[in-house]
């Protein structure tokens, strides 16, 4: 049940990103900071394509510089970290999280699923699923829940 609820928020996101690339004529671009060596930070990648974004991928091999540009805090890093729209997206964060972002033009400095939870996007294990949380942060280091997934309360 929980992975037909995903589908759908899914293709809701990607029907929304279809509609803003018809209204501006391109699709949402995001630029994806990662290390060479990481794995999953591709598969999360394609996650992203798959949901209509259109991704500028960047291999750094200082990952910590790029956390301290964007002003990650340090308790919600993860292993890439992304850029649309003017928010940073860390970590493996479900693009419907991500275009409800856009879509709700928050007063924030982006999103974060801290960690590497297993079952999030480009974390998939079969069946597993961790609970996790996909928290909203300003620029002063404040965060709040954003999103709950996998039954994270």
């Amino acid at each position: 049940m929980k992975s037909l609820q995903l589908m759908g928020l899914l293709l809701c996101a990607s029907f929304s990103l279809e509609l803003a690339a018809e209204e501006t004529g391109k699709p949402m671009e995001m630029t994806v900071y990662r290390s060479p060596t990481c794995g999953c930070c591709g598969k999360w990648l394609e996650h992203a394509k798959q949901s209509g974004f259109k991704i500028n991928d960047v291999i750094s091999e200082d990952m910590d510089a790029i956390k301290a540009r964007f002003g990650i805090p340090e308790k919600l890093a993860s292993c890439h970290t992304a850029v649309v729209d003017g928010y940073v997206v860390e970590g493996h964060v479900p693009a419907a999280d991500i275009q409800k972002l856009l879509q709700s033009k928050a007063k924030v400095a982006g999103i974060a699923a801290p960690g590497m939870p297993m079952g999030s996007p480009g974390m998939e294990m079969g069946g597993q699923q961790d609970a996790y949380k996909v928290v909203s942060f300003d620029k002063e280091g404040k965060f709040e829940v954003f999103a709950s997934h996998g039954n994270a309360n």
